[in-house]
């Protein structure tokens, strides 16, 4: 009876649980949909508050002559062309899945 119990756990019960574990790692170590999807929209939420933060300095700007802006460099060229680029591959992305 003891040589049956080692045989099924050393055959079948540590193999099982070595893959179920193995499978937990790998399917945590990746980003769902659900993931996707909520950077996405803070993404885009972002997005909007660099409109209204561009759109708040502008006013200020005009109503003060001595206003500098609260941002460290504004409309750099650099960031702009990443914001383009991530752009692009959500737009890719889009086009895929639908």
């Amino acid at each position: 009876m003891d040589d049956i119990f080692a045989i099924v756990a050393i055959f079948i019960a540590l193999p099982w649980i070595v893959l179920h574990y193995v499978t937990k790692w790998k399917t945590s170590a990746t980003i769902t949909s659900d993931d996707e999807q909520l950077l996405e929209e803070l993404y885009n939420l972002a997005k909007r508050l660099d409109e209204r933060m561009e759109t708040v300095e502008r006013l200020a700007a005009n109503d003060s002559s001595d206003f500098k802006p609260a941002r460290l460099v504004h409309d750099q060229t650099e960031d702009n062309d990443k914001l383009r680029e991530l752009d692009r591959m959500l737009s890719e992305k889009k086009g895929m899945t639908r």
